[in-house]
């Protein structure tokens, strides 16, 4: 309209202004950075006021082509094409394709180009480029759901040096392209690879292994083929239902995709929400009724507390993460295992901003008379964090743990103890732990075992050695290794709290020379202060088992080949490489490796 009006009225003062403010305006919406559009926003103000003047049409153009040499240089927005993939997607090293542009030669808008994704990269990516990236940006191009494409087409948000494609269409599907069960997998994030054959899954996970393996921890593939065994991933039988731990948030505001069946807008106003959080946003909550991954009995306490929450006349209101305002937070449900009987046991963890348990009575009392339900917890949070943790915990129905049967011990879990999610495949991870311990079983060997956790990999090998000692920073899970030792009769194991990353020059002194230790970090590994001590400690054997393979390989690289640049000297071998498949249609690994001193 601004432009009409210029070239209908000429260069009066008025179309002018007009035209330079919506341009300013324009420019301003389409900068990334805030400080290109904290100028912009003030030079559309000045435009309006003195638009017409010679000296800031002038000020107007000289910056304007200077953001857009930036812009054109730094970032765009384009279509992409998807071509023929294929059924081998997950290669071990990718290549891309020259791109072929439709309209103009530059990354602007608006343009479309193709190119190959030949290969799934690390927690769901797949991945367009790598050796031979696209000729026309020299970038590596990550594409999200392209695993499920054999043809597509998607819009590309490229940077200097990587570009992110998001899938707009899809024109063929992958030829591992199966239909979901879930009608959330699109949206909520939590398995997103349902769309995918089971058996393309475990591929494609273990190539990511032996990928990162050879990559990131700098093992060449001739010597990993020479001296390290890479055995083929563990499968899961169990693809549904496995999860023995679900946690679900209450939102004020429910998210509704834009592609979702009757959903034309990104969110609905005062309508609440229980459920999953959207990937990448903590205050948008997807409302899920059901979920395929926890237990059925899980599902039945989610479908009767999704019945009745939001019932007005029981004043409950969800607590609201940018007013700070509500009352409901997070909704856990736990499931375990009864030794005597094998029924399930469900523990249902209310998290609330305050301790109001008259307000959770009739919640109570609807749960409760579901048979697997046999404790409900109140964990309060008053902090204005997105936690699950509370500051106080009380036992408003039943009693304060479940059980969990596990190798033949028995495991009491609470509330916010760290537990193997996935009880089934815990089993069989355990048992190829003890196998790749190699233990003597005659009781002389001292183990160390290192984010211990709950105590449920050391507990399970107590009986074979002459002692277990644990370490773990979270003091309630300290707590709960310790009974479970009393528990099941074991008496020569010690569990000590402690900070791994913060370890000095002390650690170790509390407990003999161990033979064999055994790590289990969470995702972001081992601290280089706790490498330091076990390149110093020189344990025959290790045993590290890891939820992420990227951090892992870094740290076989620490170990095994060292870190000059710390005068840190390596001096283990990797002898074999486990990927076990715990957590079926996500992109989650479990790895264990073997490591043997030189």
């Amino acid at each position: 309209m601004a432009l009409l009006l210029l070239l209908r009225h000429g260069p009066s003062s008025f179309s002018s202004r007009l035209f330079f403010f919506v341009t300013a305006l324009l420019l301003f919406h389409d900068s990334s950075s805030s400080s290109s559009r904290l100028f912009f926003f003030f030079t559309a103000l000045l435009l309006l006021r003195h638009g017409s003047s010679s000296s800031s049409q002038l000020f107007f153009f000289f910056f304007t082509t200077l953001l857009l040499l930036r812009h054109d240089s730094s970032s765009s927005s384009r279509l992409f094409f998807f071509p023929t993939m294929s059924a081998s997607e997950s290669g071990s090293n990718p290549v891309g394709k020259k791109s072929r542009k439709n309209t103009s030669d530059t990354d602007t808008g608006g343009t479309s180009t193709d190119g190959t994704c030949s290969a799934r990269a690390f927690r769901k990516k797949g991945s367009k480029g790598g050796q031979d990236a696209d000729a026309s940006t020299g970038c590596h191009v990550k594409c999200s759901n392209s695993k499920y494409l054999k043809e597509g087409y998607g819009r590309i948000d490229a940077r200097i040096h990587s570009m992110i494609v998001k899938k707009l269409k899809t024109i063929t599907p992958h030829l591992d392209f199966v239909e979901a069960p879930c009608e959330y997998t699109s949206y909520c994030g939590g398995c997103k690879t349902q769309n995918l054959l089971y058996e393309a899954q475990l591929k494609n996970k273990e190539q990511q292994v032996r990928d990162l393996i050879i990559h990131v921890g700098n093992f060449s593939s001739r010597d990993c083929e020479k001296e390290c065994t890479f055995k083929p991933i563990v499968p899961c039988d169990i693809q549904f239902h496995y999860r023995n731990k679900m946690e679900f948030s209450f939102g004020a505001q429910r998210w509704v995709p834009r592609d979702a069946p009757n959903g034309n807008q990104d969110l609905t106003e005062n309508d609440y929400a229980l459920g999953l959080h959207a990937p990448g946003f903590f205050d948008k909550v997807l409302h899920i009724n059901k979920c395929l991954l926890q237990s059925e009995a899980a599902n039945k306490v989610l479908a009767i507390i999704q019945d009745c929450w939001w019932d007005q006349n029981l004043g409950l209101s969800p607590y609201n993460v940018h007013t700070h305002h509500g009352f409901l937070k997070h909704l856990m449900l736990r499931t375990g295992r009864d030794k005597k009987t094998g029924f399930a046991e469900v523990m249902v963890n209310f998290v609330t901003s305050s301790y109001k348990p008259e307000m959770l009575e009739p919640l109570v009392e609807k749960i409760s008379i579901i048979s697997e339900v046999v404790s409900v917890m109140n964990n309060v949070n008053s902090s204005v964090g997105n936690t699950s943790v509370g500051e106080q915990e009380y036992t408003l129905y039943g009693k304060s743990t479940i059980s969990e049967v596990l190798r033949g011990l028995t495991f009491h879990i609470s509330a916010n103890s760290f537990f193997q999610t996935n009880t089934y495949q815990a089993e069989v991870l355990y048992m190829l732990i003890e196998d790749f311990a190699d233990l003597r079983g005659d009781q002389s060997e001292i183990v160390l075992d290192l984010f211990c956790g709950t105590g449920t990999i050391g507990l399970t090998l107590a009986r074979r050695v002459r002692h277990v000692y644990g370490y773990e920073v979270v003091e309630e899970a300290v707590s709960d290794a310790r009974r479970n030792a009393i528990i099941n009769g074991i008496h020569n194991a010690t569990f000590v709290r402690g900070d791994l990353n913060k370890i000095d020059d002390n650690f170790g002194k509390d407990f003999p020379r161990p033979d064999i230790v055994i790590s289990d970090p969470n995702r972001p590994g081992m601290h280089l202060k706790l490498i330091k001590y076990l390149l110093k400690l020189r344990a025959s054997r290790i045993i590290y088992i890891s939820c992420n393979p990227a951090t892992c390989s870094r740290d076989l690289d620490y170990l095994c080949h060292g870190l000059p640049e710390k005068n840190l000297t390596g001096c283990y071998r990797l002898k074999s490489v486990q990927p076990v498949d715990m957590f079926p249609h996500t992109p989650h690994i479990e790895c264990i490796c073997v490591l043997e001193l030189c």
